[in-house]
């Protein structure tokens, strides 16, 4: 045996939700080999002691803009117009240098908090699948393309120049390290694209095995605009063009109508809750239980750090739970339970990875984080499941582990070079983006 964690509370999010007290969780060959409440018999390499500590499965994040936190805090307090007219304005001097860093400095956060797994969507996936690759986090990586195609235009996916961009990304990568990294087709939105590029990414998802990304009916306007040009909502024009034949995950489906989902529940599309993002935006909060009970399965994720601030999932759960309270006016309405699996079993079944990881059970991989009660908020802890949604933060957790490799750990990242990603943003990515002299 490789590594045991000892006399630990395991948080198993199994599908009886157990929670072992004073348990063991033994881990070999990256996968969890044994949980039990005596310590095995075998003598592991390496023992962590879990005396006060909760280990949970890995939080995963579906939906998210890595590259984007070279551009934190940047547009806060704008209108949304104004925000998006910075936003694109620094984007354009952006180039696969400073997307790696700043997807380096993305991946290390979301280590810090406990995420052992992200779907990006956005643009310089070959940079975005390096950092990938080097920190031994996992990922879903999807090319957030847009082509304002004239309707009569000839399109031809084999020459366009994101689908062609596509193709490379998904030949080097998809499936790299035995899954660790998948490649998804991605949209950024209905109203930022046509039909012939939503069949032509659907047909090529098809063919090799991908899945799809998007942001769908995330805002009012953006739903009156597709029923004004089409006569129907952005969830029912895409599935009529294919787009939710293969596995999707959408972000927002906020104002999608009780048909659209019920549509893509058929679909077995996932919705993902981003309830932070929609929050600072001044937007309504995805509908969890609508989406739910329509048959989707629901995710949570942050959305991009220029978004949300930060990629902390713990603040995420908390406030999906809130939202689903402060709309529906039960206090009961989405109990912690259901917050933990949203970021958990749900975001692995949205990931095509329910297989592998969302849950600690023997076989599967050792994608979990370790979480110091000790600290002040986090006691008395009567209820375990309640204290992670409600009073835990990315701040607590100690330890993050992927495939049983250790990759963050008291401060200290062993796979990421942190000082080394400092050092390119402050001398490479910030001046490139904001030093006006540069042009």
């Amino acid at each position: 045996m490789d590594t045991l964690i000892s006399n630990v509370t395991i948080v198993t999010m199994n599908e009886r939700n157990d929670v072992l007290f004073g348990a063991f969780l033994g881990i070999d060959g990256g996968k969890i080999v044994s949980i039990t409440q005596n310590a095995p018999k075998e003598q592991p390499q390496t023992i962590i002691d879990g005396t006060g500590m909760v280990v949970m499965p890995g939080l995963i994040n579906c939906h998210t803009h890595l590259a984007t936190s070279v551009l934190r805090s940047y547009c806060d307090d704008l209108t949304s117009r104004e925000a998006l007219d910075a936003q694109l304005q620094k984007e354009d001097r952006m180039d696969s240098r400073a997307a790696k860093a700043a997807a380096l400095l993305s991946i290390a956060e979301s280590l810090r908090f406990g995420v052992t797994s992200v779907s990006d969507l956005y643009y310089y996936p070959n940079a975005t699948a390096e950092a990938v690759a080097e920190s031994g986090i996992k990922a879903n990586l999807a090319l957030s393309s847009y082509r304002f195609i004239d309707q009569n235009e000839d399109f031809d996916f084999d020459t366009d120049e994101q689908c062609r961009e596509l193709v490379k990304v998904t030949e080097k990568w998809h499936n790299y390290d035995n899954g660790r990294v998948k490649i998804d087709a991605g949209i950024y939105a209905e109203y930022t694209s046509n039909y012939k590029l939503w069949e032509a990414l659907a047909g090529y998802a098809a063919e090799q095995g991908l899945g799809v990304q998007l942001h769908l009916a995330e805002t009012r306007n953006e739903v009156d605009s597709c029923l004004d040009r089409t006569g129907m909502g952005p969830g029912e024009l895409l599935a009529c063009h294919r787009l939710f034949n293969v596995p999707a995950t959408a972000a927002g489906c906020t104002y999608l109508e009780e048909h659209e989902r019920k549509l893509l529940g058929k679909k077995q599309a996932s919705a993902v809750a981003t309830p932070l993002t929609a929050a600072k935006c001044g937007e309504k909060a995805t509908p969890i239980l609508d989406c739910v009970k329509a048959g989707m399965n629901v995710a949570l994720g942050t959305g991009g750090a220029i978004e949300c601030g930060n990629l902390d999932m713990f603040e995420v759960m908390r406030g999906a739970a809130m939202s689903v309270r402060a709309t529906t006016g039960d206090p009961a309405a989405l109990p912690s339970t259901a917050a933990l699996m949203m970021a958990t079993t749900c975001g692995a079944r949205a990931q095509g990875r329910a297989a592998e990881c969302g849950m600690l059970k023997e076989g599967m991989d050792a994608d979990l984080c370790l979480i110091d009660f000790s600290a002040p908020h986090l006691m008395p802890c009567h209820n375990v499941l309640n204290s992670l949604v409600w009073s835990a933060k990315g701040g607590d957790v100690a330890m993050t582990m992927v495939r049983g490799k250790i990759l963050y750990q008291n401060g200290s990242f062993p796979t990421i070079d942190l000082k080394h990603v400092v050092e390119e943003l402050t001398t490479y990515a910030l001046p490139k983006l904001f030093d006006d002299k540069k042009d």
